[in-house]
């Protein structure tokens, strides 16, 4: 844990489970990044430090471990209710329902510090449990507020939270443009392919998720079955690891698509290996406002990926890419395989997709948007 704080600024704390490298992980470090000037931020994770984590701490945040054990775990409240005292916390912006929870029963009967939770995404299959509805009218208190990344996430909130809606804004995640970008020369597609041993005409498809069983690799996987009896070169780059990755690995050598489904493991340089692809792929069965599919649109790059969660606000069917049922792994097939037979289909959606990038999933209207109800809720 490192001190680095103002005593100007007002003093943030972010709530996780954990610093991974992970979307509302990465988002969360961001803008704590990004607005470091105007306010202190402090990081406390219920879980664990996380390899992110430790990047902040040499960047000079402090970030908190609180440890948490199985269950609901009494000590993480006492323990947070600590840390909010001791670094005399303004704002505690809890991302996620259960750092939200915490946050919320370490104020005790207090109103202060005044919460903006933020819903990312959901678990599947989500459904509303009464007794959490009833708990959610005694966490929520006058001066808190929520954000959704997206307008799927709002709508859980409301429908399988029982949260008043009118409180909640929705601000929809974005990245930097300016690091997923075109590739107008090749040359960086030249280079990376070069570096994975490809030819600059094989047909690539490229997924990034890390191997857990909502992000449904068997049904990318499957796809490709469809995939390569119209195009037999076809390959799958799978970036990320987990758990589910030696059943994935597994279910290749089932299906017999040892030459076209490649792991990668985890890659520290997905700006440059999006170049390498034709087709970016998704098989979640839940999603909130994706972060790889918007760094998949910023290079241009076409999308076949399911119609869940926010997907479909991202992706729009048959402008941006194409959209097809959760688990249906020919219908995916069929989608990604009409994206690699068809290049100037690719070319027209990859190029809507990073128009619709610039317009609506920017990262500094992102934090615009959180810099002003900071604003607003430290003003009450």
């Amino acid at each position: 844990m490192t001190k680095a704080n103002h005593p100007s600024r007002p003093i943030i704390a972010q709530v996780l489970h954990r610093l991974y490298l992970a979307g509302a992980e990465v988002l969360a470090a961001a803008l704590a990044r990004q607005l470091r000037d105007q306010y202190n931020f402090v990081f406390i994770c219920l879980d664990d430090t996380g390899p992110l984590g430790h990047q902040l701490i040499d960047e000079g945040f402090t970030v908190i471990n609180l440890e948490r054990k199985p269950g609901v775990d009494f000590s993480v409240i006492r323990k947070m209710r600590h840390a909010i005292a001791e670094h005399r916390v303004d704002l505690l912006h809890p991302h996620q329902y259960t750092p939200f929870f915490y946050a919320s029963a370490a104020r005790m009967l207090s109103s202060r510090p005044p919460i903006l939770f933020t819903e990312h995404g959901r678990h599947y299959p989500d459904i509303r449990k009464p007794k959490r509805v009833i708990a959610n009218k005694f966490l929520l208190r006058r001066h808190d507020h929520m954000t959704a990344c997206g307008q799927f996430s709002k709508d859980a909130l409301i429908a399988n939270e029982g949260l008043p809606g009118h409180r909640i804004d929705v601000i929809y995640n974005g990245i930097d443009p300016e690091k997923f970008v075109p590739d107008p020369t090749g040359q960086r597609r030249r280079a990376m392919r070069q570096s994975l041993g490809l030819s600059d005409t094989q047909p690539v498809v490229l997924q990034v998720a890390r191997f857990h069983p909502v992000k449904d690799h068997t049904t990318s996987i499957t796809a490709m079955a469809t995939v390569v009896k119209q195009v037999p070169d076809a390959l799958l780059l799978l970036a990320g690891d987990g758990d589910d990755r030696a059943k994935c690995e597994a279910l290749v050598q089932q299906l017999g698509l040892q030459n076209n489904v490649r792991f990668l493991g985890v890659r520290k340089d997905v700006d440059q290996l999006v170049a390498a692809a034709d087709v970016f792929v998704l098989s979640s069965l839940s999603e909130a406002i994706s972060v790889t599919l918007l760094e998949a649109m910023g290079a241009c790059l076409p999308i076949a990926t399911t119609d869940v969660g926010g997907n479909g606000e991202v992706v729009l069917h048959e402008k941006t890419g194409l959209l097809s049922p959760r688990q249906d792994a020919q219908g995916l097939g069929q989608n990604i395989a009409r994206l690699l037979l068809d290049a100037p289909l690719r070319q027209r959606m990859g190029q809507a997709g990073r128009e619709r990038l610039l317009g609506t999933f920017r990262q500094d209207v992102m934090h615009q948007g959180y810099a002003s109800l900071y604003e607003k809720m430290l003003a009450r």
